[in-house]
C-alpha cells in the first residue's frame, strides 16, 4: 500500500480528494472482482464482492459531497496515479470456487489495511483539519472491520465451503 504524496502537506481539499480515490480505487477492484466470479446463485463470493463494491462507491460519494460543500467546484489535483492499494483489495487475491468465508476475508484485509494507512499517516500529519479527517476516516475503518466481523460470525456453515465450478461457465480469471 502507499502512495506517491507528501501526506505532512496535504490541505483539507486533498485529504478529501484523496480518501474519495481510495475508496474509488476499492470499487473499481471489487467490481473487477466480482465481475470475474461471477455469481453462483444466493449469497455467493461475488455476491459479497459486489456489495462491497456498492459499500465503497457510497463512502466515495459521501465524500465527495462534502468536498464539493467545501471547496464547489474546484479542480482536483490528485489522481488514482497518486496512490496505490491503499484500500484495494490484493489484485491476486481471488479465486474460481473461492468460498463466501475466503471472500469476506479478503474484505477484511482490506479495511484493515486502510485503517492502518490512516493510523501509519497521523503522525506526519501537521495540518490539524486533515488530522481531524484521517481520525475520523481511521476510525470507520474500524468500524467496517467491526461490521464485516459480524456478518461473517453469522454466515452459515455452508459458507466456508469452496464452490464447485463448470471451467467451461466459469468466467475466465
Amino acid at each position: 500500500m502507499s502512495t506517491r504524496l507528501d501526506l505532512s502537506k496535504l490541505d483539507l481539499m486533498d485529504a478529501l480528494d484523496l480518501a474519495k480515490l481510495i475508496e474509488m480505487e476499492a470499487c473499481h477492484r471489487y467490481q473487477m472482482f466480482a465481475s470475474q466470479l461471477g455469481r453462483t446463485g444466493g449469497y455467493d463470493a461475488g455476491a459479497f464482492f459486489a456489495s462491497m463494491a456498492e459499500n465503497e462507491a457510497k463512502h466515495g460519494q459521501e465524500l465527495e459531497a462534502r468536498r464539493k460543500a467545501l471547496f464547489g467546484d474546484t479542480p482536483a489535483r490528485l489522481t488514482l496515479d497518486d496512490l496505490y492499494d491503499v484500500e484495494a483489495p490484493d489484485m491476486g487475491a481471488p479465486h474460481r470456487g473461492m468460498s463466501t468465508i475466503q471472500a469476506f476475508e479478503i474484505g477484511l484485509a482490506a479495511e484493515q489495511k486502510a485503517h492502518d494507512f490512516y493510523d501509519a499517516a497521523l503522525p506526519g500529519i501537521k495540518n490539524p483539519e486533515v488530522r481531524e479527517l484521517f481520525i475520523e476516516l481511521r476510525d470507520e475503518e474500524t468500524e467496517h472491520v467491526e461490521m464485516l466481523q459480524k456478518a461473517m460470525a453469522e454466515l452459515p456453515a455452508s459458507a466456508g465451503a469452496e464452490a464447485e465450478y463448470d471451467v467451461d461457465e466459469t468466467p475466465y480469471m
